[in-house]
């Protein structure tokens, strides 16, 4: 079961044109492996949406939210491997990123559900569905030892392995990202003011909440194969908040979040292919704090 192997076009022109571009502007001895291209392009498109995101996240309070999808893709992952596992059995692949993404879209829309129809806190329910989803992918994990070693790329991620379906999955969920926020920003923006406002206005509170909801669980998930299931909710919540240090409207925010996820992305990148021994996904996330204590000082004054 490959749903993705319908990039054939993508994956024999549309990438290696892109990889030709960059190749023919860029001086730098790296820019002639296409690995490293691909790096870059995933930044270039991957960066901007997790900062676009994560202004709402930091506005909404929603930070314990991605971190608990992030950890369901564990088990996520683990569903991937026990049903690759078993259609290998009958000579068919199964591809694990298409459980890591149904399953969080399955956490983020149950988080969203309990939480409108219980009394219960946002914290406490993400808690249970966070405890719940790592227990499981724990229990299936631990039933063969072998499958452990394939867990690091998703546990820590890894931007120099991504291939063309994952560039590809990218684009299409920028695409999606850039759609959706282009219709709903302003709204989005007064539910997260006061919800008993934009409901009086007319705004389906509820529908946009559960939209966002999978929608972030979407960004999540994808976005594990390049920073990891530790670190993707640092790539959305430290440049959204270092905008808001130095932003003074929302519409700023967005923007200086776009600029400081594109900056931390890009450079960690850069700085990872001479720095060999540095994870690439830390380096991200450690540019994009040292940027966050930058602007903290520049707020001050």
């Amino acid at each position: 079961m490959d749903p993705f192997s319908g990039l054939h076009w993508w994956t024999s022109e549309g990438l290696p044109a892109v990889q030709g571009v960059l190749r023919s502007i860029l001086p730098f001895r790296w820019a002639q492996y296409d690995f490293a291209l691909n790096a870059l392009i995933e930044c270039i498109v991957l960066a901007p949406i997790c900062a676009i995101m994560g202004v709402k996240i930091v506005n909404f309070r929603m930070a314990f939210f991605s971190d608990a999808i992030s950890h369901s893709a564990f088990t996520g992952v683990a569903l991937g491997f026990l049903f690759n596992e078993m259609f290998e059995r009958v000579g068919r692949r199964f591809d694990p990123r298409v459980a890591l993404i149904l399953f969080g879209l399955l956490v983020g829309l149950g988080i969203a559900v309990v939480r409108r129809k219980t009394d219960l806190s946002t914290d406490t329910v993400i808690g249970v569905f966070f405890s719940a989803a790592v227990a499981l992918g724990l229990a299936i994990v631990t039933t063969s030892a072998a499958r452990t070693t394939e867990f690091n790329r998703y546990l820590y991620g890894d931007i120099l392995t991504l291939d063309a379906t994952d560039i590809a999955l990218s684009a299409f969920l920028a695409l999606v990202v850039l759609i959706f926020m282009v219709v709903s920003f302003n709204r989005l923006t007064l539910i997260g003011l006061n919800d008993e406002l934009a409901h009086s206005r007319g705004v389906s509170v509820r529908a946009y909440d559960y939209a966002f909801s999978l929608l972030l669980a979407l960004v999540v998930t994808v976005s594990i194969r390049t920073s990891g299931i530790l670190l993707v909710t640092a790539m959305l919540v430290v440049p959204a908040a270092t905008a808001r240090n130095l932003a003074r409207s929302a519409g700023g925010m967005f923007w200086w979040a776009v600029l400081f996820g594109l900056l931390s992305s890009l450079a960690g990148t850069v700085a990872s292919f001479y720095l060999e021994s540095i994870g690439t996904g830390a380096a991200i996330v450690l540019g994009a704090t040292v940027l966050f204590v930058i602007s903290l000082f520049l707020r001050r004054r």
